[in-house]
């Protein structure tokens, strides 16, 4: 049986038990967030 995941899902259960942990933590995340979905919406399509 093959198990197919995306990042998506991980990545999110991965920093909602690191903001559990370490609620300092979050301030970080949405920080490093906001600036890759801000560079991908610059970028995003000049890459190819």
């Amino acid at each position: 049986m093959t198990m197919v995941t995306s990042a998506g899902p991980l990545i999110s259960l991965i920093a909602g038990i690191l903001i559990l942990i370490m609620p300092r933590l979050l301030n970080y995340i949405v920080a490093i967030y906001l600036i890759v979905i801000g560079l991908l919406g610059l970028f995003g399509g000049h890459l190819r």
